[in-house]
């Protein structure tokens, strides 16, 4: 890459987007068939060419529309504007989700980056439109002003260089998937297919050293503290190494000194307690996605004493069964007796021994890899804003100055 200074701004044009961009709506009817993929605003990563799962659309009386493979689809709802995908599939969406599909010769990918754009994502939640809720208006959108590179080949150039950060990322978040299913597959056939007669029972009281929730400052987290230590709520309790950063909130560093609980540790078990995923679970280490953080009071700690233990702890909950357990009628959720209660098949822990010297290996792979995401994000974000502004130029052929 070089400097923007070493190529003429005559190689750049401003258009509206509407001359770029098209909106599809293209509606599903039951005559085109049903079973298709279904993608909702739910299931759409932030500003990724990732998605978090799929649905399946059999429903022929929902508003959804259809889209093609490599379609850009962006969800227009406040909450949702950096959620913007290209899915290698085609299938059916949300009808608050945008098709889109590049005309006049614009790069597809390229498009797709300009969507993921801050820039573009503040505009559509701007409330430039004059709608009263947030919700991307494609009239006021397509009337908006963009400077795009007049060269396919820089187009092209900008793209490769922000989808080869995405695929390396998507690439790692599939190995934490394989590697995180070799793992299941072994506790399963272990310790469920060939499970011995002889192994019994134990309350988790019988094993654990440590049942805690954390805590938050009077009068709850302070929304504009960006430093200090991350304290972590329900919604980042979602599976072994699965953190999403732009969601962290923050207490200062005396208070987490002053914490007697909710201090986290290398492959504790983490459980969402109360909410709408009650048992959820999720464990970290290694330093990610930090080296200090502690845990809110929506959150339980469950702590053996021994990492492979802990690796056996964490694949022999099952978020059903936990949630099973929902000792608030008042308000659903899992208080420390009804854990404690809870029994889980345990054997010899020579088998939990050997066990967990197999899937540790596997479950630091997985952490590392969560470090690799991050980093590859961090990088993508930053250049991100730049490629698309003309501060930053890629090389590409075919350079042309100005007419």
């Amino acid at each position: 890459m070089s400097d923007t200074m070493s190529l003429p701004n005559c190689e750049w044009k401003e258009c509206k987007l509407g001359d770029i961009a098209e909106l599809i709506k293209d509606k599903y009817s039951p005559q085109k068939g049903d079973g298709l993929h279904y993608i909702g605003l739910k299931h759409i990563q932030k500003q990724s060419l990732r998605l978090n799962g799929i649905g399946c659309s059999d429903d022929i009386t929902s508003d959804k529309f259809y889209f093609k493979e490599g379609d850009i689809l962006f969800g227009k709802l406040g909450p949702y504007f950096r959620k913007v995908i290209m899915p290698k599939f085609s299938g059916v969406c949300s009808t608050d989700i945008w098709v889109v599909r590049s005309k006049n010769e614009v790069n597809q990918k390229y498009l797709f980056y300009l969507f993921a754009n801050k820039e573009f994502v503040d505009l559509s939640n701007s409330g430039e439109a004059g709608t009263l809720m947030p919700r991307a208006d494609w009239n006021f959108m397509s009337q908006s002003l963009w400077n795009i590179p007049r060269s396919a080949n820089e187009q092209k150039a900008i793209a490769a260089v922000l989808s080869s950060l995405d695929d390396k990322i998507d690439l790692l978040h599939r190995q934490n998937k394989t590697l995180e299913a070799m793992a299941e597959t072994l506790f399963r056939q272990w310790f469920v297919e060939e499970a011995e007669e002889d192994w019994e029972y134990k309350k988790l009281g019988e094993i654990l050293t440590v049942i805690e929730s954390g805590s938050r400052p009077k009068g709850g987290i302070n929304p504009d503290l960006k430093t200090g230590i991350p304290s972590l709520g329900a919604e980042s309790i979602n599976g072994i190494g699965n953190y999403n950063h732009t969601n962290t909130k923050y207490i200062t560093s005396d208070f987490f000194e002053k914490m007697k609980r909710g201090k986290v540790e290398d492959y504790d078990v983490l459980i969402y307690k109360d909410g709408a995923y009650i048992g959820k679970k999720s464990m970290f280490a290694k330093g990610f996605p930090f080296q200090r953080f502690a845990i809110n009071e929506h959150v339980f700690i469950l702590r053996t004493g021994s990492i492979f233990l802990q690796l056996f702890l964490y694949f022999s909950l099952e978020q059903d069964e936990l949630a099973l357990l929902n000792a608030n009628s008042a308000q659903p959720g899992l208080n420390q007796t009804s854990m404690k209660s809870f029994e889980i098949f345990v054997p010899d822990r020579n088998y939990i021994e050997i066990f967990g010297k197999k899937v540790k290996p596997l479950i630091d792979k997985m952490f590392f890899n969560g470090i690799q995401i991050y980093t590859l994000e961090k990088l993508r974000d930053t250049l991100l804003p730049k490629l698309m502004s003309d501060k930053v130029r890629v090389e590409y052929e075919n350079k042309r100055g100005c007419d």
